[in-house]
This record gives structure tokens, C-alpha cells and sequence, in this order.
């Protein structure tokens, strides 16, 4: 085994250390940092603007049995079972073919009828939708709700059919 001394020990580490500090880069003569500014952000899409205000908009929601010349309804709470189910919506405004529509539904949650109608209209205006069946409505409690271009419209009404 050979014995190092201690100068030749201090001779390596010299050696190492400028040999290491030779390889550092010289920060004085590196170039100033720039300012950085910064990134301008993403070109996004524009929100979209809010949807317009409905052109038309239901006014008063009915439910009865019969209709007068004017397509009025006398409300009714109480319906027969074999009776007609007529459901006015009078609306003001102007729509060229928008869709009014009318959906019933039984007491248990179960839809009983669904009916549209195409509405066209420059002013105030009552359209009617009807709904009938071959064999008796089941008797207890419905509601109706009517849409106007998939929107809920107007007020959800009741009605019990003995």
C-alpha cells in the first residue's frame, strides 16, 4: 500500500478547485437581463351577447272545457272524465312561427299529454290547445305547463277531473 502525503493531497484539491472555478462562467460578462413584458393574453372568443328578449310572451294561462268564438275559456277547476281539455294562452307581442306548447300531467308525475301549436302573431293573440281521449281521463288532480319556445311561460295552473 503507498502512502500519500500531505502536499500532494493539498496539490490535488488546489488542482480541483481552480480546475472547477475555471469552468464557472463569468457573470460580469454575461449580458444584462432584459425587462420582460408581458405575454399579451390569448385572443378569446367574445362572450356572447345575452339572449334578446322574447319578441312575444304569454300573458295568462286558462283551462276549461268549451271555447267561446273568440277562443276565450271559461276557467274551470272541476273536469269530467270524458269532458275536453282546452288550454288557452293568450299572448302579446310579435313571433312568426314560434312554438307555444302545452304539457299535462297526472298527479303521479306521469305525462298524460303533450300538444304544440305553431304561433305566428304581430299583437295580442289567443291560441288554444286541446286535448281529448277516446276512453274516460283518470280521475284526480293535473297541472298544465305551458312553453313558449322551450321556456317555461306563464303560470303552471291545476285542475281535478272527478
Amino acid at each position: 500500500m503507498k502512502k500519500t502525503s500531505f502536499s500532494s493531497v493539498l496539490m490535488i484539491t488546489l488542482a480541483g478547485t481552480l480546475a472547477v472555478a475555471g469552468c464557472k462562467k463569468n457573470e460580469e460578462a454575461a449580458p444584462p437581463p432584459m425587462e420582460s413584458t408581458p405575454a399579451p393574453a390569448p385572443m378569446s372568443e367574445p362572450a356572447p351577447p345575452p339572449p334578446a328578449a322574447p319578441a312575444v310572451s304569454v300573458t295568462s294561462i286558462t283551462v276549461g272545457t268549451t271555447a267561446a268564438a273568440d277562443k276565450s275559456v271559461t276557467p274551470v277547476a272541476m273536469i269530467g272524465g270524458k269532458d275536453k281539455i282546452i288550454v288557452s294562452v293568450k299572448t302579446d307581442g310579435a313571433a312568426t312561427n314560434a312554438t307555444l306548447a302545452a304539457k299535462l300531467t297526472y298527479q303521479d308525475g306521469q305525462v298524460a299529454g303533450e300538444q304544440s301549436a305553431a304561433l305566428t302573431t304581430s299583437g295580442a293573440e289567443t291560441t288554444n290547445i286541446e286535448f281529448s281521449k277516446a276512453s274516460a281521463w283518470p280521475a284526480g288532480k293535473y297541472r298544465v305547463d305551458v312553453t313558449l319556445d322551450g321556456q317555461p311561460a306563464g303560470t303552471t295552473q291545476e285542475f281535478e277531473v272527478k
